[in-house]
């Protein structure tokens, strides 16, 4: 018998209220990537609530394929499996989700006002501080990872990435509990997931687009195929930037964008 979106959502909030998911998080020293690994236990049957937390990723993943890069011991590098019982259609709205809880999770623990980055990036002057990507594990999970920048060593980051990214160390003026910050982060994602199976999408997306940084900016959008610049005017309801080109508004459903200074249309900002 297979159980009925609105039926699998009770479920899930009873079984939430009952203890939040992601409070016991399995600690690594050293992995790979914190998404392989869950991915691998999402096909191996773990529930709904698993999540792993480690020191360092060897070979972390970024979005479109790209390496995540992090000092030893300085990020929050954070993996959690989620199981939706709602049509796909919506999972981005668990991405807004974490950045969303990351968000406040950053302010409260180091007073650090980040705001987003479409598609995915937590941004402080233009400059990431933390990533989240999602990647769907057929036939039902959804593990989404976030790698938050907290304290680098003298020298960090590498010369050829200094205007692109920074840490709350260095956005704060002192040093960043990165546990603490964990902490608050894994509770803030438990309290909005629960708030989207509750049929909260409009406080979340809401939540997101307020902070949302790239609306009403001049972007350049780099596709596999074609790169082009526009103006970012909003998002769609299925979590797409709408660009106007001019000629007409076009829709970007996953690309890297990247901020331009709007005096010249060129100069890269992040």
């Amino acid at each position: 018998m297979t159980l009925d979106p609105n039926a699998a959502a009770e479920q899930a909030i009873r079984r939430m209220r009952a203890g939040p998911l992601f409070e016991v998080p399995e600690r690594l020293v050293e992995i790979d990537s914190t998404n392989r690994y869950l991915a691998d236990a999402a096909r191996a049957g773990a529930p709904e609530g698993a999540a792993v937390l480690a020191d360092r990723q060897s070979a972390g993943r970024g979005r479109l394929g790209r390496r995540w890069l992090d000092a030893p011991g300085g990020s929050v590098l954070c993996s959690m499996l989620f199981r939706p019982p709602f049509e796909r259609e919506r999972w981005h709205l668990v991405g807004w989700a974490v950045a969303v809880a990351a968000r406040q999770a950053i302010f409260e623990a180091t007073g650090v006002d980040a705001e987003f980055k479409w598609p995915n990036d937590l941004v402080v002057a233009d400059r990431k501080v933390a990533g989240v990507l999602g990647e769907m594990v057929p036939p039902s999970g959804l593990v989404v990872g976030i790698g938050v920048n907290c304290n680098w060593p003298a020298g960090s980051p590498p010369e050829e990435i200094a205007s692109l990214a920074t840490s709350l160390e260095q956005e704060a003026g002192q040093p960043v509990q990165a546990g603490e910050l964990a902490r608050r982060l894994l509770a803030g994602v438990s309290k909005q997931y629960l708030a989207l199976l509750s049929g909260g999408d409009a406080a979340v997306a809401s939540a997101y687009r307020r902070r949302l940084s790239t609306i009403g900016r001049l972007v350049s959008v780099e596709l596999p195929t074609e790169t082009f610049v526009g103006q970012a005017l909003d998002l769609d309801d299925a979590g797409r930037l709408l660009v106007d080109v001019g000629m007409c508004t076009r829709t970007v459903e996953a690309g890297d964008v990247v901020h331009l200074r709007a005096a010249d249309g060129l100069g890269r900002q992040g």
